[in-house]
């Protein structure tokens, strides 16, 4: 494993992070409730690392019923004092709250489109972009449309740099190193 050629972000001494380089990142994804995941994660991201999210992602995936969309759109007050309370994940009332608008628009985004996966891909046909790899991004106007569009359906946390990420995440873009061995993967 160590012999193979990573990006170089990612710390070679976690794990966790090598396997999500490896077998996640920037491999397209459709499947909406992965799509949720990640949004849901990359909110809770913001001014923080994202090798914090993902040590802290299993305790994300308890905390909020497995990601589960539908029942995050119902959460209440005694919900919201028991994420309040947990240690184990980023206890910011505001994300928390963001959490729970965002499952409503996905959901409504969903009823719209089909899907949100035929949403997300709708603004690039359907086709993976892929940088040079030579150069590092952070948003780019695809990620200032998408971010503007999310922001006028009233989503919370998610500006460009964050939804620039998320599509990283989920495969609509491929930003591995050009010389990363899971560049064509």
């Amino acid at each position: 494993m160590s012999q193979l050629k990573r990006c170089r972000w990612v710390n070679l001494n976690n794990e966790t992070y090598i396997k999500y380089h490896d077998e996640e990142w920037s491999i397209k994804s459709y499947d909406d409730k992965y799509l949720f995941e990640m949004l849901l994660l990359e909110s809770f991201q913001a001014g923080l690392s994202w090798e914090c999210i993902l040590n802290k992602r299993e305790h994300f995936k308890e905390a909020f019923d497995n990601f589960d969309y539908n029942k995050i759109s119902k959460y209440r007050d005694d919900k919201i004092n028991e994420l309040l309370e947990n240690k184990k994940i980023i206890r910011n009332k505001l994300k928390i709250k963001a959490a729970i608008i965002n499952s409503k628009i996905y959901i409504d985004i969903q009823k719209e489109y089909g899907s949100f996966s035929n949403y997300i891909w709708s603004f690039t046909n359907r086709k993976q972009i892929i940088h040079s790899g030579k150069k590092t991004y952070t948003r780019n106007n695809l990620s200032d449309k998408i971010s503007n569009d999310l922001k006028k359906r009233g989503m919370k946390y998610v500006g460009t740099v964050i939804i620039y990420s998320y599509l990283q995440a989920i495969g609509v873009i491929n930003d591995h190193d050009y010389d990363c061995d899971f560049r064509n993967s």
